[in-house]
């Protein structure tokens, strides 16, 4: 039986208070629009990208009306380079259900939150504890992390069990009065402890409000936990990309799919071979190839070898796409990749 410790939600709310981060844009407000967008943008991405990210989508889509009116393309073109592109389209579908289905008003509950389009347990409690001091548990990677450290929470967080008897300990041991105020600092107080003390490697122990309690402290061996053993696979494929352009600078892109890699961006021509792309282009056509590099997915590792072709004005690669002038597509939604490219 695991045994919580006493006065954990108060050591966590003054040390956050005292030495926890308090200078990020989304911090300094209650309007759920505003930490929305902080939430879906930090999701496996990191705070010194969001800051740049943030502030530019903001100036774009001020409101969640703002947001809803705009079309898909712009969303992701804003979005382009922060990958997890999945996230930039349930924020657009979100913004719009907000606005048909609740007047463009955010509903107020983790639980209502949490019917939205992209917004799971974990973001949905973050965005009520912070905005309307909800009595909410958070239990993101993170937290996940300083949770089972100071628990010894050693049961195999890879199987849902132990997942549902983690977020059990999590909802215990949040806080129970002026929950306005506490709730809010202790949500950021997690946060912060697992973004800059209870690290993945290394942990700074000395400096944690939580090392008296902590189980895994007194082990001696904090970095064992959490336990998860189930480890994704990754695998490897390589890619061709088409570059092809014309002497005004337009670039032949075409729309992906919906489903699979980059869906839904705009793109240089995919194919799997090279013999595969050569087939795309005139018969007597001159090339250049790029040096090939790897582009790092969550799963998987892309080797991607561009080919570059100067076309003249009056033709075009045999497969699908349309020229995009030189000032059109830096405004579209590329993966990353493809933009440096063109930007090169």
């Amino acid at each position: 039986m695991t045994i919580l410790p006493s006065g954990f939600a108060g050591r966590v709310t003054r040390w956050q208070q005292r030495h926890g981060r308090s200078t990020l844009p989304w911090q300094a407000t209650r309007d759920p629009y505003r930490v929305w967008l902080s939430e879906i943008m930090l999701q496996q991405t990191q705070v010194a990208t969001v800051l740049d990210y943030y502030p530019r989508f903001l100036a774009r889509f001020p409101d969640v009306a703002s947001l809803a009116a705009a079309e898909e393309d712009d969303v992701l073109g804003l979005w382009s380079g922060l990958g997890y592109y999945s996230r930039a389209r349930n924020l657009h579908r979100c913004a719009r259900e907000v606005v048909s289905s609740h007047g463009g008003v955010f509903p107020r509950s983790a639980q209502a939150l949490q019917e939205l389009p992209g917004i799971g347990r974990s973001t949905a409690a973050a965005i009520a504890a912070f905005c309307f001091g909800e009595r909410a548990a958070i239990l993101d990677g993170n937290v996940k992390r300083v949770l089972a450290r100071v628990l010894g929470f050693d049961s195999d967080l890879a199987t849902a069990a132990a997942e549902r008897e983690l977020w059990r300990h999590a909802e215990a041991l949040l806080p129970r009065n002026e929950l306005e105020q506490a709730m809010p600092r202790y949500t950021q107080g997690l946060m912060d402890l697992g973004a800059t003390v209870c690290t993945a490697r290394d942990p700074a122990c000395p400096q944690c409000p939580l090392r008296e309690s902590c189980a895994a402290r007194a082990e001696g061996e904090p970095t064992r936990y959490p336990v998860k053993t189930r480890k994704l696979r990754r695998t490897a494929q390589s890619l061709w990309l088409l570059h092809a352009q014309i002497g005004t600078g337009s670039v032949w892109l075409h729309k992906r799919p919906r489903t699979g890699i980059w869906a839904g961006l705009y793109c240089l021509p995919v194919f799997s071979s090279f013999d595969d792309l050569r087939a795309a282009l005139p018969a007597r056509c001159e090339w250049q190839e790029g040096a090939p590099f790897v582009h790092v997915l969550t799963h998987k590792d892309l080797h991607l070898h561009p080919v570059q072709v100067e076309f003249p004005a009056s033709q075009a690669p045999a497969c699908e796409g349309s020229w995009i002038a030189a000032h059109d597509w830096p405004r579209l939604g590329l993966p990353s990749p493809v933009r440096k490219l063109l930007e090169s």
